[in-house]
């Protein structure tokens, strides 16, 4: 199948918050000028924190773009645009969890690309093991539950349509496959 010719012309700065830019992007595309929004996000970590009984350490917070309580992976943005992604998650295992291990004992599982349409914030997702338990360091606006869950109850509630943070659905999927975990 051949790809259409697709050119951006120009990217305007509309907007520049803590975490995102927005653009208004003009793109040539066969032959036709249009106008497409872009976010850019400074990239992001997450962590699939496993306990010595195999369960999944999960978060509980509140989400204001959906205004609800969801359950996800642990996962933060990173500090700056270079922070290696691997620092990210080690740093937000401890902060939202209470439990740290050393970064020797994370594993790389996959990456994901929340919402390709407009966005190109990229997450990359990394599995810890032999957790210790710390303390939670939540920044002042953060209120979060940590809760320990079977891959098995975390699929059902998958399917079930009650965990639909992309991130967290991808990475629960991705670890119960590689690792044959039920």
């Amino acid at each position: 199948m051949e790809q259409m010719p697709v050119k951006r012309l120009d990217r305007e700065l509309k907007y520049q918050g803590n975490i995102l830019k927005i653009y208004e992007d003009t793109i040539e595309a066969n032959g036709h000028l249009a106008h497409w929004d872009f976010i850019h996000h400074n990239g992001a970590a997450a962590v699939v924190p496993v306990t010595k009984e195999g369960k999944l350490l999960m978060v509980r917070q509140y989400r204001n773009a959906l205004d609800r309580y969801t359950l996800e992976i642990p996962a933060g943005a990173l500090d700056c645009p270079g922070e290696p992604k691997l620092d990210c998650a080690h740093r937000e295992l401890e902060e939202e969890t209470g439990y740290k291990t050393d970064k020797e004992k994370m594993e790389y599982l996959i990456s994901v690309n929340t919402t390709v349409a407009f966005c190109d914030e990229a997450i990359d997702i990394f599995v810890a093991r032999e957790l210790n338990p710390s303390r939670q360091n939540l920044d002042e606006d953060e209120y979060i539950e940590v809760e320990e869950w079977t891959v098995s109850d975390l699929e059902q509630k998958i399917y079930r349509g009650e965990i639909t943070d992309g991130k967290t659905i991808a990475a629960i999927l991705a670890y119960a496959r590689k690792y044959g975990v039920k």
